[in-house]
């Protein structure tokens, strides 16, 4: 039996929007703070006067504030077929059509909740309210730092969301291209004067198809974890060849495997002399896991990873992490306050203080439309 419907209270989201505390709103309609507090918890259901005097106030209309919403299903857009029912899904709106991204748990363990679940191909059972999936940016990438982003936002905007959905470098660059995202992560390797991250942006995107900012992120250390005090006493890509050496690569596309097959090329290595090569994992707390349990002795990844997993690290590059916006969508408000995002000096001081970042790109125009 379905659940009924109830009505949800969009009551907060405005008086934030305005800036006035709940002892404001209340002078304002002339009934006290407590109930300003039972209305935005869902407590009390205003009279008819009340929700019209509400209206006026925030100049909207009484649906606006109070809402019957049930869970529906609804199309969507998914760049992947197959997937399973009941696959949970980060859903948002991107320019004119509404799409969905699986979530998946990270490692360590964790999970969020989806604002869907995937009822039957292109049909999704929204379970977050209306307000929840206009005000998401969905970004994609692989940098274990853009958590960081949806928290500080929320300082700001506590009504929006970013939601990072995890994805490698190239995966991430071609979910833009394909519009089922507002923003990618990317960071690749520059080489000399080129800008590995623009240009990799304009293959993904057909040249300038899509005209977009490319602003950094941060600057991050990327290499090897091995397993504490590094028993087999790694120092180099090269050492991956030695006999008995068990290796775990991340997926093609990313970043960090471009990384490895330039340094086996320079040391000369072919990779089929590397145990583990075409064994693939899909995140960097994945290779992690594989080598705190001994199921593997190296695994690509950033040593803040390394590092929260007790892992010794051997550095091969510092690299730069960029956020990627098509322009057409800066208007977004969540993507004009990631931009602005970018430039807090609290986000710089945090992103400084995590192992093996460089906060001092952070904000820093690396390529825009002329």
């Amino acid at each position: 039996m379905p659940e009924p419907p109830e009505i949800r209270c969009n009551l907060k989201v405005y008086r934030l929007r305005r800036g006035w505390s709940q002892e404001e709103l209340a002078r304002k309609v002339h009934i006290k703070r407590q109930a300003v507090v039972d209305l935005e918890k869902g407590r009390y259901l205003p009279n008819t006067l009340l929700a019209l005097r509400l209206a006026k106030v925030f100049d909207c209309a009484v649906e606006d504030l109070f809402m019957l919403w049930e869970e529906i299903e609804q199309e969507l857009s998914l760049p992947d077929e197959g997937l399973p029912a009941d696959t949970r899904l980060a859903v948002g709106r991107v320019r004119d059509r509404l799409v969905g991204l699986p979530l998946h748990a990270s490692m360590p363990f964790t999970l969020r909740a989806a604002d869907g679940l995937l009822s039957g191909p292109g049909r999704v059972r929204l379970q977050a309210p209306p307000q929840a999936r206009e005000e998401s940016l969905l970004l994609a990438g692989c940098d274990p730092a853009l958590d960081l982003l949806d928290d500080h936002l929320r300082r700001v905007l506590p009504t929006a969301r970013i939601r990072c959905v995890f994805a490698s470098s190239g995966r991430a660059l071609d979910l833009l291209a394909g519009g089922y995202i507002h923003a990618a992560s990317s960071h690749f390797h520059n080489d000399g004067e080129v800008e590995a991250n623009v240009e990799a942006l304009r293959a993904a995107t057909d040249g300038t198809a899509l005209p977009c900012r490319v602003t950094a992120f941060a600057g991050l250390e990327e290499g090897l974890m091995t397993a504490k005090g590094n028993p087999l006493r790694l120092r180099s890509p090269e050492d991956l060849a030695r006999p008995g050496v068990r290796f775990v690569n991340r997926e093609p596309g990313a970043a960090l495997r471009r990384l490895l097959d330039g340094h086996l090329a320079a040391c000369g290595v072919p990779a089929s002399m590397v145990e583990g090569y075409a064994r693939a994992v899909g995140s960097h707390g994945e290779g992690a896991c594989r080598v705190v349990c001994g199921a593997a002795d190296a695994a690509l990844g950033p040593r803040a990873a390394a590092d929260a997993f007790g892992l010794d690290f051997i550095p091969l590059a510092v690299t730069r992490c960029d956020v990627i916006i098509p322009v057409d969508l800066e208007q977004h408000p969540v993507a004009a306050a990631l931009l602005d995002l970018l430039h807090s000096g609290r986000l710089r001081r945090e992103l400084a203080a995590l192992p093996g970042y460089d906060s001092s790109v952070t904000g820093k125009v690396i390529a825009a439309p002329a």
